[in-house]
């Protein structure tokens, strides 16, 4: 940790030097970054819910991680973690294949489909949850909606940060963030972070090297190209949690680790690259172009809990847990490109905002999962007297999967004024999709292609500058990865999304709320019985109601609010032949909790000539379904309280302390099955310094 503070020390102080060099030669100029799929509709004219997280407010509750800061909306909830090595959510109570990390945005390129572990916040900007029927424009997306991440962009003016932050269970982190001018068209930014912690759960760590350069160009007057690099090392201990007996949640405690510390590191190694070219064609069109390449491997190995019924030695005696050890290869190539031209024109009276684009994919994902799997008695940890001083068992290899896709999809969509007040927005996308899969153990081999035209349609109606009305209806079509225990491949999902809302401004409350109903065909969930593999429950609908507001209550006291009603269920009969259980039409999706709210209160004051804000937070998520094959477990609801307060001890030093989960409660935050149930951390301080210069 020293040498790393050293390092970022130096890079700041060497960078600040440059920059000061610089400062009276440079002509500043004014940088704007313009977001594909946006076009030029202001958000309150756009018939969607969109919520917002500022890193600001990240760095007020002092969240590292992304699944952290998705708390905030409370239309997304926890899905299965695996081994809480990569970010998994729904939204609105839809995703995707249990098994893989959930996808997300990065700038408007995929950015979640690889094995990049937990993302980081570093270098995160805001955080845009666009809820909704937007998967005609997205492509490829859940009818739920996106989360786009907009990264940290270079600034010509010169500033820069340094956080070290400290904590509970050794939490150990140094942050570093620099931007300036290398001359008057030319602007470079820097940030990253370095993490070494331990946890509330026992023997596991965490050890984190992010870095994040960027560099931006002025071409010309109206034409500018940005370059952004990620690279992200990752070392931890492969977690699935804690088991759970006859719904007796303190069967363990929350702490207990029921793995094998001599497994070692599961490695996450990641590279990003992204550039992205803007111009203006004229005052009122501009053009989008760009392509991001990234890569990744998850490799390790884990010891988890059998869940098979007939050789687990824990349904006899009630304390010997049964586990399978396993290793994971796990590799990604992604690579993007986008084409994107936006801009308005006036015919017969009539504004039509146009955005015209296409956009292509090459997705490589190769899956390789090797075990031993012995019967009762074979390979076992005392859940009450864990004895961690074991030999590991061979492994052989399970599966393979070698995946290739290729696609393209194009769009156009237009949303006209009709009136001041009226607005009609029409859309269509063509997606094509090639996909191939080879599981070399068995030598199956399966190849599929799907063209499907998804269009969207929604209407947008400003009653006064104060509330604004609408509804969108959009269809949506994804290719699944991977393949179930037969190695066949899950083929292709269709959705459709309708949502009305409205949209409010009133004497300092601004807010939306939304109805929603969203269904998906060939929704995937965790099979039980082959574990690692995932299967189709046919049809999932969803349907509630979604509340966002946030307002100033004095002038320095701020107010805001999250709440999510969300019935998430199957749409169809099944009887699963591998399971051998029914799931009745009706039945509740795993992890999906009907309600869902967050609160955040804070207070800017003066003391003792210093300014301060201090606060808290409150949320609530009601029980849910643990296992998609056992409807009786249940996971708990629960309610987490916090605290945070932030101080200028100088004009250039803050310092942030925050307290989550200042009341010890025990809960669940996700589950897989009763024995792979995931705990949520007991209370957690947290100190950070900042010095910005």
């Amino acid at each position: 940790m020293k040498y790393s503070l050293i390092y970022l020390a130096c890079l700041g102080i060497s960078a600040q030097t440059f920059a000061q060099e610089q400062t009276d030669e440079i002509e500043k100029i004014s940088v704007t970054y313009k977001q594909a799929y946006r076009g030029d509709i202001p958000q309150k004219q756009m018939p969607q819910s969109i919520v917002s997280v500022s890193s600001a407010t990240l760095d007020q509750k002092g969240i590292t991680e992304l699944q952290d800061a998705l708390d905030f909306s409370a239309s997304i909830s926890r899905k299965n973690n695996s081994g809480a090595l990569w970010d998994s959510f729904s939204i609105r109570g839809l995703s995707g294949n249990e098994n893989m990390p959930s996808g997300y945005l990065i700038n408007g390129f995929s950015g979640g489909r690889g094995f990049s572990g937990p993302r980081d916040v570093s270098n995160i900007e805001y955080i845009e949850v666009l809820k909704g029927p937007g998967s005609a424009l997205y492509g490829r997306s859940e009818p739920g909606g996106t989360v786009n991440i907009v990264t940290k962009k270079p600034q010509f003016e010169p500033q820069g940060e340094l956080k070290l932050s400290l904590g509970s269970d050794s939490f150990n982190r140094v942050e570093g963030d620099y931007t300036s001018g290398i001359n008057d068209t030319t602007a470079f930014r820097i940030n990253g972070a370095w993490q070494d912690s331990d946890s509330y759960r026992d023997e596991v760590y965490t050890n984190k090297k992010v870095i994040t350069p960027s560099i931006y160009h002025q071409l010309n007057a109206s034409t500018s190209v940005t370059y952004e690099f990620e690279y992200v090392d990752l070392a931890q201990l492969f977690d699935r949690g804690v088991v759970v007996l006859d719904n007796d949640f303190d069967t363990v405690p929350s702490s207990r680790y029921l793995g094998n510390p001599n497994d070692g590191d599961t490695q996450v190694y990641s590279r990003g690259h992204q550039i992205t070219l803007n111009h203006d064609i004229n005052d009122e069109w501009s053009l989008v172009v760009g392509a991001n390449y990234r890569s990744s491997t998850l490799t390790g190995f884990s010891s988890d809990a059998e869940l098979s019924p007939s050789r687990q030695s824990l349904f006899d005696d009630g304390r010997t847990l049964t586990r399978q050890q396993r290793y994971r290869d796990y590799e990604v190539e992604d690579l993007s490109v986008k084409f994107e031209v936006s801009g308005s024109l006036d015919t017969a009276g009539i504004t039509h905002h146009l955005l015209i684009g296409a956009d292509a994919y090459k997705y490589d994902l190769r899956t390789a999962l090797s075990r031993y799997r012995g019967g009762n008695g074979t390979y076992t940890v005392d859940i009450f007297e864990p004895n961690y001083d074991v030999e590991r068992p061979a492994v052989s290899l399970l599966y393979e999967n070698d995946e290739e896709q290729n696609a393209y999809g194009i769009y156009v969509q237009d949303q006209m004024d009709i009136t001041d007040k009226f607005k009609l927005l029409v859309g269509l996308r063509f997606d094509s999709v090639d996909q191939d899969i080879l599981e070399t153990n068995s030598g199956v081999f399966s190849t599929s292609s799907e063209s499907q035209v998804s269009p969207r349609v929604g209407v947008v109606y400003e009653l006064n500058d104060a509330l604004t009305f609408y509804s969108s209806y959009s269809e949506g079509f994804l290719p699944l990865s991977g393949t179930d225990a037969s190695g066949d491949p899950f083929g292709f999902e269709y959705s459709d999304s309708f949502e009305v809302g409205a949209k409010f401004e009133y004497f300092g409350i601004n807010g939306t709320v939304a109805f929603f109903d969203a269904s998906k065909s060939n929704m995937l969930v965790a099979d039980p019985v082959n574990v690692g593999f995932s299967a189709p429950i046919g049809k999932a609908d969803s349907k509630g109601v979604e509340l966002d507001l946030n307002t100033y209550i004095t002038d320095a006291t701020a107010f805001n609010l999250s709440y999510a009603y969300i019935d998430a269920t199957t749409a169809n009969d099944i009887i699963n032949a591998d399971w051998g259980v029914p799931i009745e039409k009706g039945s509740p999706l795993v992890n999906v909790p009907k309600n869902n709210l967050n609160l955040t209160l804070s207070q800017q004051t003066a003391l003792m000539g210093k300014e301060l804000e201090f606060g808290a937070s409150y949320q609530y998520t009601s029980s849910r379904l643990g296992d998609a094959a056992d409807l009786s477990f249940r996971l708990p609801s629960y309610q987490l309280v916090g605290v945070f307060g932030n101080v200028n001890l100088t004009e250039q030093t803050e310092l942030n302390i925050s307290v989550n989960n200042i009341f010890d409660e025990d809960y669940a935050e996700s589950s897989y099955n009763a024995l792979w149930v995931y705990p949520g951390a007991p209370t957690q301080f947290k100190m950070s310094l900042a010095y910005n210069f």
